[in-house]
């Protein structure tokens, strides 16, 4: 297994005074159990215990003492207690309803125990006698791999350091940078299809693990789908939701079916609850709060570009496409510039914003928030005079920086709005999404 950012956040959720149980949520296959048992290398107390193993959940459900509990599990492992730290990995955890009801009481009884839980259906949980204890778990999220990760995991260390110490003078090494980044765009960031990419180097040969993944997508559709007809109707949606991929949606008779808006936007939102894809709504506002109109259309990213080329059939326009903008009609991009931004943060609540300016047809790709500040980003090609949109947000706004994506160098520019607004212009090459929080820092 390659190193995952997120096993930096485990150690500081670790050595926090303030540590919870942690639930460490995302969609299926995204690698929590692999980066959890990474991390259990850490302590000189690793119990890694899966709750669809029926003896697990037994000693749950005749609960009787932490302490007897912690001791049962030991020996179930056929492990010994060693001094030190102990960690607690209670895997499918959604299997028990009384394993995350106690929770709370490692939490007030056993503080010195580290626990995590997480499960490939916890999203999903439509059972409403199954709640988790309020106040006494945090959360965290795991995601795709991001470019920065997919470097490491193919040898390419070195370069992401430089990038992430230098990323304004990263124009010496673009197009080897360009190059890796378009075989992430290709293949994505779901960690089997990495690992195989980088011992293989088959892009051809990937295409099993893309279907393994979506197969394991849809035969987990009769277990949180209420009924029948969503069932189908989620079915449908894995099978043909991918050709919408960062495309406003219109639910009523989606992809030329005769399904009802009713039923299509019920069963999208049951998806987004499984991570597996987000309703990107538009805000109006320019400034804090973003506040999504949720009334209007929203546009769909899925939880990778990897899963969308493949399921959507468009690798090979992906693949021959000169610039990643020209791909697939630009949503590619999109997509991409979508699944890195939420890489930067491990915040469950992070969500995406696109501007549109209200009775107009006026529209930014996507808002983002650092500093407590909101920045436009544009994912577009050509001459800064053609990024009218971007212009009409800037006019609107009290704020002075914004970004584009791009696939050219990285390069710094001094914008006049059509009305005379001075602002600077951060066009980033797709490589550096993830150093963005870095390249802002002393303009901010």
């Amino acid at each position: 297994m390659f190193k995952r950012d997120i096993l930096t956040d485990l150690e500081q959720w670790a050595q926090s005074a303030y540590r919870k149980p942690l639930i460490l949520r995302g969609a299926r296959q995204v690698g929590k159990t692999s980066v959890v048992n990474e991390f259990g290398k850490q302590f000189e107390n690793y119990l890694y215990v899966n709750l669809e193993k029926p003896q697990n959940k037994a000693l749950f459900e005749h609960f009787q003492s932490l302490d007897q509990l912690i001791l049962q599990l030991y020996a179930l492992s056929g492990k010994t207690i060693r001094a030190g730290r102990t960690l607690l990995f209670l895997d499918e955890i959604q299997n028990s309803a009384e394993a995350i009801r106690q929770l709370r009481y490692f939490y007030e009884e056993k503080p010195d125990i580290y626990v995590i839980a997480a499960g490939s259906l916890l999203e999903t949980l439509v059972n409403v006698q199954t709640t988790f204890p309020v106040g006494r778990v945090e959360y965290m999220a795991m995601r795709p791999c991001s470019f920065r990760e997919f470097l490491c995991a193919d040898g390419k260390e070195n370069i992401r350091a430089f990038m992430d110490q230098q990323s304004e003078q990263t124009i010496a090494i673009h197009d080897t940078l360009m190059t890796a980044f378009r075989n992430y765009a290709l293949i994505g960031g779901m960690p089997e299809v990495i690992n195989r990419f980088v011992t293989e180097h088959d892009l051809v040969g990937l295409n099993s693990s893309y279907e393994t993944l979506l197969r394991g997508y849809k035969d987990d559709v009769e277990k949180y789908a209420p009924n029948r007809t969503l069932t189908q109707v989620i079915r449908f949606l894995i099978d043909k939701g991918w050709t919408a991929t960062a495309q406003k949606l219109t639910f009523g008779n989606f992809a030329g079916s005769s399904y009802k808006s009713r039923e299509v936007g019920e069963a999208f939102r049951i998806l987004e609850r499984a991570m597996l894809l987000e309703l990107v709504y538009p805000n109006a506002n320019t400034d804090l709060p973003l506040l999504p109109l949720l009334s209007h259309t929203p546009k769909l990213i899925w939880l990778d570009a990897g899963l969308a080329n493949y399921a959507a059939h468009v690798q090979k326009d992906v693949l021959e496409a000169e610039d990643i903008l020209d791909a697939w009609r630009g949503a590619i991009a999109e997509q991409l510039v979508a699944q890195e931004l939420l890489t930067l943060s491990n915040s469950v609540s992070a969500q995406r914003y696109f501007w549109s300016k209200q009775k107009s047809e006026a529209e930014v790709d996507f808002e983002i928030i650092i500093n407590e500040r909101v920045i436009p980003v544009e994912v577009k090609a050509g001459h800064n005079a053609h990024l009218r949109s971007l212009h009409q947000f800037m006019e609107l706004s009290n704020e002075h920086v914004a970004i584009r994506i791009w696939s050219q160098p990285y390069q710094k520019d001094e914008v006049k709005t059509p009305n005379g607004k001075h602002f600077t212009l951060y066009n980033i090459p797709f490589y550096l999404i993830g150093q963005i929080p870095i390249i802002l820092r002393q303009a901010l």
